[in-house]
């Protein structure tokens, strides 16, 4: 059983450059709201979620400007170079204020995470050596090319699976391990993959594939929709 509330980090310090926008894509907005706010209005009106710890730049002029940012339960650090580089300060950040059994990771880009998703990670993964992430089985033909954008061969889709968030770790395991992997020049592109690289089997738990990331300009108006749909969970 994952007691308490699970404290939540939200790497945003990076800059979304594929949206083609002049201001951060978390900053953008859909529905009336930025997508960071929507983000963080999703994980604080989600009984099993705690503190939610916004990662950005130190030189952010954003995010000190949306209301959320002044709520009792929303604490903002510095990010990192990298993505690992900011979860990992998040996380030092965290550990040394409080002792923290178990904490989530989510994008700031996906605000369209269901509420059920996020009670059926924490019941299912209560008895986990390391904890897991969400995800979606591949549907779809999967092509690897060579460098010139020309098929090699088609890869078998059978238990392959699309990495979501959030991810839901032993925060003593994740940070140990994203220290680790740094120290070693590990490219980390998400949390698990932290993990595997230190030998762990986390659990893949099935989410819903309008958890989307927002990361080209299209995504937007498919965010609207779903938002718009589920409008129920935010706060």
């Amino acid at each position: 059983m994952i007691a308490g509330p699970v404290p939540v980090i939200i790497p945003a310090a990076g800059a979304g450059r594929r949206m083609k926008a002049d201001i951060p894509k978390q900053y953008l907005e859909v529905s009336g709201k930025t997508i960071l706010e929507h983000t963080i209005n999703k994980l604080l009106s989600h009984p099993a979620t705690g503190q939610i710890i916004v990662a950005v730049s130190d030189e952010d002029p954003y995010f000190e400007q949306l209301t959320v940012a002044q709520h009792p339960d929303v604490r903002r650090v510095s990010g990192g170079k990298e993505r690992s580089d900011t979860v990992l300060n998040a996380l030092s950040d965290l550990l040394e204020r409080q002792s923290v059994d178990w904490v989530m990771v989510h994008d700031a880009a996906r605000p369209c995470i269901r509420h059920e998703d996020i009670s059926r990670l924490v019941d299912e993964l209560s008895d986990e050596e390391c904890g897991g992430i969400l995800a979606v089985p591949v549907r779809d033909t999967m092509k690897r090319s060579d460098q010139t954008a020309h098929i090699k061969h088609t890869v078998e889709r059978a238990m392959l699976w699309h990495a979501l968030t959030p991810q839901l770790f032993q925060a003593s395991v994740l940070h140990q391990a994203l220290i680790e992997a740094k120290a070693s020049g590990i490219a980390v592109t998400d949390e698990s993959s932290a993990l595997e690289w230190k030998g762990y089997h986390p659990r893949l738990i099935t989410g819903h594939a309008d958890n989307i990331k927002i990361t080209q300009p299209e995504d937007l108006a498919l965010a609207t929709f779903y938002l718009s749909r589920n409008k129920e969970e935010t706060c």
